[in-house]
């Protein structure tokens, strides 16, 4: 990561945070670096987490009923609308029922320099949404929809200072062995340029596998399209270690595939099931 973060301290970020919702997810990432670091070996009768990260896809299924999990990671974007860009994302996700569930998240300590090398830093945007798993007939397939709405309340040289709506569909299966996840979605962007549609569509299919008890890999293909707007595409790569059943540590890179897209992102995160809530 950029040096210009000091001492990786990611909540000192040359800004406010009053936002409510942002403390209680900067509280809660404390709380998972604890938990990794003493919570390192998991009995087998535990649950086991269920990590969304990093890939842009979901799959359909939520994270165990009733338990408190966390993603935490941090990413270097290059390219794209900027020349870099350094953030640390967060989610929470909390199911209810094996069928519905909720995601809180964002993106903290965001610094970002632009075409013309001026630097910015601040917090993202907060996204909620609401989960619905639809079960099928089909062992181990299911479908899945997300309702999600991000909340600006990221400064405007960090986001947009405009909401967006986001509705996303889901298919995901298994295949020889491999985990498949399909994503087709439109979000309604709050702040558009003239000439530039305000939805925008996305796709995104995953495919990953176990190669043992700790060691996964996984690959991504993904994209937008905007009326008005360049296309974008990526394929993403990297492995997974399950450090034990509740906590599974991730890393990998993504490539741009045309002109408009990201150069390449680099990153690194943690999934951890933190603990049971009811």
């Amino acid at each position: 990561m950029s040096d210009s973060i000091d001492s990786f301290n990611i909540f000192n970020t040359g800004c406010s945070i009053r936002h409510p919702i942002k403390i209680a997810i900067q509280a809660i990432v404390q709380v998972c670096f604890i938990f990794a670091l003493t919570h390192a070996f998991a009995a087998e009768s535990e649950p086991a987490a269920k990590p969304y990260r990093p890939t842009l896809s979901n799959p359909a299924d939520l994270s165990v009923p009733g338990w408190l999990e966390l993603e935490f990671g941090t990413q270097r974007i290059k390219g794209g609308e900027d020349k870099w860009r350094d953030s640390y994302p967060v989610l929470a996700k909390l199911a209810f029922s094996e069928n519905w569930g909720v995601l809180l998240g964002s993106e903290l300590a965001v610094q970002r320099t632009d075409i013309s090398d001026q630097v910015f830093k601040g917090n993202g945007d907060t996204l909620f949404v609401i989960k619905h798993r639809i079960p099928t007939a089909t062992d181990g397939s299911a479908f899945g929809i997300e309702l999600g709405y991000k909340s600006p309340t990221a400064n405007d040289t960090i986001g947009s200072g405009q909401p967006d709506q986001i509705l996303n569909g889901i298919y995901s299966t298994e295949i020889a062995g491999h985990d498949i996840d399909l994503n087709i979605g439109v979000t309604h962007v709050g702040g558009v340029a003239d000439g530039i549609d305000a939805n925008l569509y996305s796709w995104a299919v995953a495919a990953g596998r176990n190669l043992n008890e700790q060691w996964g890999v996984f690959g991504e293909l993904s994209g937008t399209g905007q009326q008005g707007n360049s296309a974008t595409s990526q394929f993403m790569a990297g492995c997974t270690y399950n450090l034990s059943k509740r906590v599974v540590l991730d890393a990998g890179a993504s490539a741009g595939l045309t002109p408009a897209s990201q150069e390449w992102t680099l990153f690194a995160g943690v999934t951890a099931l933190l603990g049971k809530v009811w």
